[in-house]
């Protein structure tokens, strides 16, 4: 296979001339002085490291290294966090990106897609994590952007958002030659792979939130879950903008002509994981609405209960007030008062009548 030539060689002389190999992502992330987290040439599977990125572009496209017998295609590997406007037009001009997507990639905020331009595929993911924002807080849903440019003899991914690290991906690649050496495809089955277990681990974990509110609603223990209630639907609706839109980009991947058959076979297997996880989401948001009905159900019948109470013990005491309200009007001639016993009679008859009260509310669950 014959190895394209970059454009101008001035780009590729200047592409990031100034920068070396970062000691890990760590260091370029605290430091901040390039978005290039790491790069390299593969030819044939295995990796060939080189100083500069400009040396790994030079090393595949100027011919120093030729593909391997088999045939099998060498390519650059680049990887960019949150990269400044500067940063990836420079790095554009090199792989000749198209404009509309090189401003995608800088802005982010995109729905996940699978777009052409000429010879190279720009596929948009969203990336998730669940995490504590504060140390005694809730867990949220936080979300991400990783897109991938996917050419003829390179990959170039850019990452927006603290999710989806590629330093495993790379490694576990890097120890499978015979899967790298079938170009940028086996990469960007690997990272849509990455991307899609970390839903099913954001899913299982939301799970288990929901599993807690579920038993603490139906315990007979009075909780208030409401809010708890509401902030997991609106993680879940997160998780369902990232999860939902990535199957049609994703089926879309499988066909196209950079992708070998052996890579296809991989992608489907992604393809049923994204639509397991997906089937998942959508049985949250189902769930929490009837959990949610519940607990208002349990508020409802808990103040209810409430009230029943108050109305009966009001209802107790208006037995005394009555009755103290009729003879504290003063009337001349009410006989009673004159009774030697009447006082004590008005003492058995509200007692008496209070009790009846008190046993009627009993017996029909009131008090």
């Amino acid at each position: 296979m014959a190895m394209t030539r970059v454009r101008p060689g001035r780009a590729t002389r200047s592409l990031f001339k100034s920068r070396g190999r970062p000691h890990s992502a760590q260091s370029v992330l605290r430091h901040r002085d390039t978005a290039v987290l790491d790069w390299a040439a593969y030819i044939d599977g295995h990796r060939v490291c080189t100083e500069t990125v400009a040396d790994a572009v030079r090393l595949i496209r100027d011919g120093e290294l030729t593909a391997a017998e088999n045939g099998s295609a060498g390519f650059v590997w680049v990887g960019l966090h949150e990269p400044s406007a500067a940063e990836l037009t420079e790095l554009a001009e090199v792989f000749g990106l198209h404009p509309l997507a090189v401003e995608d990639a800088i802005h982010a905020h995109q729905r996940p897609k699978l777009e052409r331009y000429d010879d190279v595929n720009f596929l948009v993911m969203k990336t998730v994590g669940y995490v504590r924002k504060e140390p005694n807080g809730p867990e949220v849903v936080e979300t991400g952007e990783l897109m991938v440019f996917a050419g003829p003899d390179f990959v170039v991914t850019v990452r927006h958002g603290a999710h989806g690290e590629l330093g495993s991906v790379r490694e576990r690649l890097e120890r499978d030659p015979e899967r790298l050496s079938l170009g940028p495809a086996a990469v960007v089955h690997a990272i849509a792979d990455r991307v899609v277990d970390g839903y099913v681990c954001v899913a299982d974990a939301v799970q288990e939130d929901i599993d807690e509110v579920e038993e603490a609603v139906f315990s007979p223990e009075r909780t208030d879950e409401s809010r708890r209630i509401y902030r997991l639907k609106r993680e879940v609706i997160q998780l369902k903008r990232a999860v939902g839109p990535l199957a049609g980009p994703l089926r879309n991947l499988g066909g196209r002509r950079f992708v070998p058959a052996e890579i296809k076979e991989y992608l489907r297997d992604v393809e049923d994981h994204l639509t397991r996880v997906r089937e998942q989401v959508e049985a949250y948001d189902e769930l929490l609405n009837p959990i949610l009905q519940a607990h208002m159900t349990q508020v409802t019948v808990a103040d209810n209960k409430d009230m029943r109470k108050i109305s009966a013990w009001g209802a107790l005491f208006m037995v005394p007030t009555a009755i103290a309200g009729i003879y504290g009007m003063n009337f001349t001639f009410m006989p009673e008062t004159q009774w030697r016993f009447g006082y004590p009679m008005i003492l058995c008859v509200i007692a008496l009548a209070c009790f009846s009260l008190y046993r009627g509310f009993r017996r029909n669950g009131w008090l």
